[in-house]
């Protein structure tokens, strides 16, 4: 059984090296992603990324998730994978974004069911 603390752990791994990977070696992220218009955005982005992927980690680590940090988590991955799908299909982003979107949905699926039921 997956515990809800492996969710968080597994979605701050993924947020925290996907914020990182623009900073660390950009050539090969645009190169994966695509031409970015506004690197700015890119960099906004990715340190915001960082930021929620080291709270989620801490809550993972500490094994108290606070209803807070379940929001977080799960509104994270609905935004992504909510502004995956929109651009992709505006052709405004690669369709690798569409993997993206497949990772937030695991991830929200993850948390689903790690939720307690009414005993």
């Amino acid at each position: 059984m997956i515990a809800p603390r492996d969710v968080l752990a597994a979605q701050s791994a993924y947020y925290t090296l996907t914020a990182l990977w623009p900073f660390a070696h950009l050539p090969s992220f645009l190169r994966v992603t695509g031409p970015k218009r506004e690197l700015w955005l890119l960099k906004t982005v990715s340190a915001l990324l960082g930021v929620i992927g080291t709270a989620l980690g801490i809550a993972a680590w500490r094994d108290r998730p606070a209803p807070e940090t379940d929001a977080l988590a799960a509104g994270s991955a609905v935004s992504l994978a909510a502004i995956d799908l929109i651009y992709v299909a505006r052709r405004r982003i690669s369709p690798v974004y569409l993997v993206d979107a497949a990772i937030q949905a695991a991830l929200l699926a993850g948390a689903a069911a790690t939720r307690r039921r009414p005993e």
